[in-house]
C-alpha cells in the first residue's frame, strides 16, 4: 500500500470509529430520522457547492443516476437509519463491534456478486466461520425483547456497508468523488426531511447533542466520505472495508471513556474472534509457485543459422 493509502486508511479507521459514540449521544434526545437528516444536510451543505464548482455535475447525475441512486440507498439512506435506530437499545460499543463483520460480508459479496472470482480456500472459509462465531458470542446474550430487532438492524447496516463499495468501484469509479457523494447526501436530505420535521423535538436539544450532530455531519460524513471514496480508488473496495478492523477498537474505547460503557469479557472475546476472522477472510491468497517457462520454438532464421540483427560493440549498443 502506498503512503497515501496508509494515510487514508488510518484516517478512516479513526473517523468512522467515533460515529457510534456521537449517534448514541444524539439519539437520546432526537429521533433517528432527525439524526440522519441533520447528518446528511450538514454534509450536503459543505460538499454540494464544491461539486457544483467543479462543473459537469448535472451531466454526471444524468449519466450515472442509476448506480448513484443504488449507492445512496445502500450506503447512506438505509444503513444510517437502521444503525441509528439500533443504538436506541444497543450500546455504542456493541454496535461498533458488530459493524466489524463488514469485511466478512464483503468477501462473500465480492466473490459472488462483485465479479471477483478469487477462490475462497480453506483459510478464508475458516475466517468466515471464526468471525461469525465472534458475532454469535456478542449477539446471543442480547436476543431477548426489543434487542433482537436492533441486532437485525445492525445486520442490515453491515450488508449495506459491505456491498456499497462494490457499486462505487465497479460502476462509479470514473465519477469524481465530490460529484458522487454530494448528490447522494442531497437526495438523502430531501428524503428524510418530512420524517425529521414530523419528529422534530419540542425542546431545544442539549449542547452535547447539537455538537454530536454537527460532528456527524462535518467530520463523519463530509470529510469521511471524501477520504473513503479516495481510499476505494487507492486500494479497492474489498480491502477498503478492512478499516472496520480499527473502527471497533475506537468505538469501544470511546464508549468506555465517555459513556461509561462496561468493557466485559464477552466484548473482549467477541472482538478477538471478529478481528481474527476478518483478517483471515480478507487476507490475500498465498502466491503460487513460479510457472514453468513456456518453450519457444526458434525462428526460421535461427534454425538456418542466420542472424539478421546488427552487430553490437563491446558495450552492447547497436
Amino acid at each position: 500500500m502506498t503512503a497515501r493509502g496508509w494515510f487514508l486508511f488510518s484516517l478512516m479507521g479513526v473517523i468512522w470509529g467515533i460515529p457510534y459514540l456521537m449517534i448514541k449521544v444524539a439519539v437520546d434526545e432526537v429521533s433517528p430520522s432527525t439524526v440522519v437528516f441533520a447528518r446528511c444536510a450538514v454534509g450536503a451543505l459543505l460538499l454540494l457547492p464544491l461539486a457544483i464548482r467543479q462543473g459537469g455535475l448535472w451531466l454526471t447525475i444524468r449519466t450515472h443516476w442509476r448506480p448513484m441512486l443504488a449507492f445512496a440507498c445502500i450506503e447512506i439512506m438505509g444503513p444510517w437509519f437502521t444503525l441509528t435506530d439500533a443504538e436506541r437499545h444497543l450500546s455504542s460499543s456493541t454496535a461498533g463491534l458488530l459493524i466489524a463483520g463488514v469485511p466478512i460480508v464483503g468477501v462473500v459479496a465480492a466473490r459472488y456478486f462483485g465479479g471477483e472470482r478469487e477462490h475462497l480456500g480453506a483459510r478464508r472459509i475458516a475466517g468466515l466461520l471464526i468471525g461469525l462465531a465472534g458475532v454469535a458470542v456478542l449477539t446471543i446474550p442480547h436476543l431477548t425483547g426489543g434487542d433482537a430487532r436492533s441486532l437485525g438492524e445492525v445486520l442490515l447496516t453491515v450488508i449495506g456497508y459491505a456491498t456499497a463499495p462494490l457499486i462505487a468501484a465497479r460502476r462509479l469509479k470514473d465519477v469524481p468523488t465530490l460529484q458522487l457523494i454530494a448528490p447522494c447526501l442531497t437526495l438523502a436530505t430531501i428524503v428524510y426531511a418530512p420524517a425529521a420535521a414530523a419528529t422534530w423535538p419540542a425542546a431545544m436539544p442539549s449542547s452535547e447533542a447539537l455538537l454530536s450532530l454537527l460532528a456527524l455531519g462535518v467530520l463523519c460524513t463530509a470529510v469521511a466520505f471524501v477520504a473513503f471514496l479516495e481510499l476505494i480508488k487507492e486500494i479497492g473496495p474489498t480491502r477498503s472495508t478492512v478499516i472496520t478492523y480499527v473502527n471497533p477498537a475506537v468505538a469501544v474505547a470511546a464508549g468506555t471513556l465517555f459513556l461509561d460503557e462496561r468493557f466485559t469479557a464477552t466484548i473482549g472475546v467477541s472482538f478477538a474472534l471478529i478481528l481474527a476472522g476478518s483478517v483471515l477472510a480478507t487476507m490475500a491468497s498465498a502466491p503460487k509457485g513460479s510457472a514453468e517457462p513456456v518453450p519457444v520454438r526458434p525462428a526460421r532464421w535461427l534454425r538456418r543459422g542466420a542472424d539478421p540483427r546488427p552487430e553490437r560493440d563491446e558495450a552492447g549498443a547497436r
